[in-house]
This record gives C-alpha cells, structure tokens and sequence, in this order.
C-alpha cells in the first residue's frame, strides 16, 4: 500500500513531529474472510500511537522467514532510509504499507492496532509473514504520533451530500473504518471489489450506505474494465454539486474510476480524492522508492484524468 509517511515540506519521508518508529509486539491472529487475516498488535509504545482514524496508513518492517523478529539498524529520522536500504539483502526487513483497521485501549488499560492483511501465498512477503504471524512476535513500524496528519486521506468537505467510495481488496479495512466513522444518514454509494466471494464481510455503519460487492469477471476482463462494468450496470445518474468521492486501489483501476466519476457522474475532480496502493506490473520495492524519493506519481485532484 501507499507509503504515508510526510514531511511538512514533501511528503514524502517521515516528519519528527507527525511521525515516528513504534514497536508492535503480536498479540493474536484471526481470519476474517477468504483472503483476510486480521493481526492484532500491542506494546508499550502504542501509548504513543495517535491514529487520525479513517484510512490512516503506516509503514511495516516486517522480519524475513528465518527471522522472529524485525531488527533495524538505525531508527533515527535522518539515518534510518540510508541505514534500511544498506543492509543485506537477506537480512533487510520487507517494508510494506498497510491501513490501521482499528485502534483502541481495552478495559485494562492496554492499547491495540488492528491491521488487515490480504493473503494471497507465499510469493508476497506480506503475505507470506502474516499466514505465520505468531503471539510474541516483533516488528517495527513508522506511524503517527499525532492524530492530525497528512496520513490521512479521507478528507470530505463537512457539507458534502453524498459519498461514492471504491476501493479494492487492498483498501477495503480503510473503507471499513471510514464507513464506521460516518455520522447518522450520511449518503453512500460504495463498489468494493475483493477476489473471492467468501471475502463479502460484514460492514457496520451508520450511515445510508449502498454497497455493491464486485468480483472477478467469469469472462477474464480486467481488473479495471470489470469495476466500470459494475459502475456503469448501476444506471449511472448525475451526481450532485456537494458530491464528495475516496478511491483507493490498484493504481490503474484507481485512475479509471477516477475518470468515470469525473466524466460520466459529473463530480467535482477537486472533490475526488484517489489514492494508488499498488500497480500492476510494478513491485512494492519500486513503489517504496518512487514514494521516498518524490517520484510517486500525483494524487493532486487538478492532474489529468
């Protein structure tokens, strides 16, 4: 997923005051659908964590199969990408982005960070690390130490009307918080498109939310012609002038929904916020570099369509 981690000046490398390293220390597992697992952390350092809620994203470093726990040879904001980058390669931490699904302090006192990972084998690092997630487990994460950062990408105008949403099985766990974060009545119209139909889970919100669950196509279209059909089925009408509209997901996908929204709904494009969490065709390692480096590619709402 999208590094998150901004400067005031970039955004793109982790600023003192927004962020910081944190310890996550694993607590449980549980499956939560066909293709989810939902990992449960703790530690002392979460004390320390602020979540600004809705989709708010962070970086893993996330140990290597020989390795139980993540070891970082520097954590400090200036030396840590340098450091990072200069390990060997077997014995580099994989880092990854992820949503936080959930944050909370339980009865006794101790705070938890739910996050959500897809599975989907052994040949995603990711993937691979959380199907083998263990109680005791360590890792290291860059997060948010005030809940009012730029991490956070749901931003909708507080008079907006209606909310169209589209995120695919990547940034469904933030499409699941933003929804339970929605005041009584708010109007939503949401596509969610996941790979399996057992990975229909259950949404709470309370809002006037519409969802339309969208799966792979029996006739082998693409991701991205295969969410527009299902769009474009729902007899598409105008949107209204206080439209506001969040989409995340595979960047290809992403830019055609935005299209879509633009074009044929009639919203906005200063009120569509769009956010590529992965691409097809491109590595995590090269998204993490074009996003540190400032070379990911524009999510201003003015860029072309």
């Amino acid at each position: 997923m999208t590094v998150t981690t901004d400067t005031a000046d970039t955004g793109d490398t982790p600023a003192v005051a927004h962020f910081r390293f944190f310890t996550f220390d694993v607590l449980r597992t549980r499956r939560i659908g066909h293709s989810f697992l939902r990992v449960t952390f703790g530690g002392e350092s979460l004390r320390e964590f602020r979540s600004g809620g809705y989709d708010q994203s962070l970086s893993l470093f996330l140990p290597l199969p020989h390795q139980e726990h993540t070891v970082l040879l520097s954590t400090d904001e200036d030396t840590w990408f340098g450091a990072w980058r200069e390990m060997p390669e077997e014995e580099r931490p994989v880092m990854r982005s992820y949503t936080v699904r959930e944050q909370r302090r339980t009865a006794e006192g101790a705070d938890e960070v739910d996050i959500d990972f897809v599975l989907h084998g052994d040949a995603s690092p990711a993937s691979h690390w959380a199907g083998r997630a263990r109680a005791g487990s360590r890792i290291m994460a860059i997060g948010p130490a005030v809940a009012e950062n730029k991490s956070v990408r749901f931003q909708p105008d507080p008079a907006a009307d209606t909310l169209f949403m589209y995120a695919d099985e990547t940034a469904l766990p933030a499409a699941a918080a933003i929804l339970e974060r929605l005041p009584a009545g708010q109007k939503v119209k949401a596509w969610f498109q996941v790979p399996h139909a057992d990975d229909r889970i259950a949404l709470e919100t309370p809002a006037d939310a519409d969802v339309a669950w969208v799966l792979p196509s029996e006739s082998g279209a693409g991701r991205a012609d295969t969410v527009l059909a299902a769009l474009r089925a729902d007899a598409p009408e105008r949107a209204s002038e206080g439209a506001y509209a969040w989409i995340a997901g595979e960047a290809g996908t992403v830019r055609a929904v935005r299209r879509h929204f633009v074009q044929e709904r009639g919203i906005d494009r200063r009120a569509v916020r769009f956010t590529g969490y992965w691409r097809l065709g491109a590595s995590e390692e090269q998204l993490l570099l074009e996003a540190y480096t400032g070379k990911a590619p524009s999510e201003d709402p003015d860029s072309a369509l």
